[in-house]
């Protein structure tokens, strides 16, 4: 079973690749809280968004449910991620290891527009520069995740979602399923055993309702009869706004240690997209994880996102992080990530976990 999984998974790479090669067609910008596109956590952010055979900390809510079967013990986490024209991607989350029973995870991704206030000015063609108005704007969703391995090599997960948008007096509102598998095969293993073999990852995020804005802001006068006299301008008319999809993801993806050995690993790994608001892309990563017995662990990581998207504006991506032991069971996760996103500039990860 394993074997046909596994070579299912390297057959559906290939053709979502070879699939971008030929077909350039996309549909940007038609579908809306674009902010659940963006990567969560230093490590997952630093390998080029390759992590979903990867992830196995409170970031894998993000990536792949399944991942936080992996948790050893119950943790904490905390991303802040300054972006683009004062935008800023938060996100924070726990995930409790329930013996016998599987680990439950809750998370909070936002993402507010503005100042540091989160204001921004009210201009209009009028008022250009500002009418001396303020408003503000964000999104954010609430995740419940339950993942659990079934067996020894495989794990499963799926989270519930309740996103919310909302631009100055309008919002809306939607539900969201994610789920994924992770799979632990014996292929390439080079320790020859098991647990260290290629490791398959496969999740679908953000299936669910459409975002259909309301609010006073969709109101306004209307005439009903302007060629006569009377109270017929003082009707109120409402713009009825039809529903976006959400961003939905589909990914596929692989990691194999090529070097391990009890202090040094060297582990790559590809993932395979195919989103609905895009082409398909291949995003690829590398870290390299020295262990420092008693004390903890050091990381370095490099990716590159994007391969073969069309009009790719993302570049190299780069980062590392450190684990430290601060007691048996209890420790400190730093982890750091730098991307570009060409023209629009440069964006720094941080996010820091806590084990305990």
């Amino acid at each position: 079973m394993i074997k046909r999984l596994f070579f299912i998974v390297l057959l559906a790479m290939v053709m979502m690749a070879g699939q971008s090669f030929g077909d350039d067609l996309s549909r940007h910008g038609t579908t809306s809280a674009s902010f659940l596109e963006l990567g969560i956590g230093g490590a997952g952010v630093a390998m080029g968004d390759a992590y979903v055979a990867l992830a196995d900390d409170i970031s894998s809510m993000y990536w792949n449910p399944a991942g936080l079967a992996h948790l050893k013990t119950s943790e904490m986490f905390f991303m802040a991620q300054p972006y683009i024209a004062n935008i800023k991607s938060l996100y924070a989350g726990v995930g409790l290891v329930l013996p016998q029973l599987g680990t439950i995870g809750i998370g909070i991704n936002a993402m507010t527009y503005g100042d540091y206030n989160g204001d921004m000015q009210v201009t209009n063609m009028d008022f250009q520069d500002g009418t001396g108005e303020m408003y503000s704007a964000y999104d954010y969703s609430v995740n419940v995740t339950y993942a659990r391995k079934l067996v020894r090599w495989f794990s499963f997960g799926a989270s519930m979602k309740y996103i919310i948008s909302k631009v100055w007096h309008m919002q809306a509102s939607a539900l969201a399923l994610d789920v994924g598998v992770s799979v632990q095969t014996p292929f390439f293993s080079p320790t020859g055993r098991e647990e260290d073999g290629l490791r398959i990852g496969m999740s679908i995020s953000n299936y669910g309702s459409s975002l259909s804005y309301d609010g006073v802001d969709l109101m306004f006068p209307v005439d009903q009869d302007p060629d006569h006299d009377g109270e017929y301008q003082n009707a109120q008319g409402k713009y009825v706004t039809r529903g976006w999809e959400l961003p939905l993801i589909f990914r596929v993806g692989i990691a194999v240690d090529a070097i391990k050995t009890s202090r040094h690993c060297l582990t790559l790994a590809l993932d395979a997209l195919h989103p609905n608001n895009n082409t398909e892309s291949l995003n690829a990563g590398a870290q390299y994880k020295l262990s420092l017995p008693g004390y903890g662990q050091c990381m370095l990581r490099g990716g590159y996102k994007g391969i073969f998207l069309a009009d790719n504006q993302y570049g190299p991506t780069f980062g590392g992080g450190i684990v430290w032991w601060v007691a048996p069971g209890k420790a400190l996760k730093i982890d750091y990530a730098y991307h570009s996103i060409g023209p629009l500039g440069h964006v720094h990860c941080t996010s820091l976990g806590l084990a305990f």
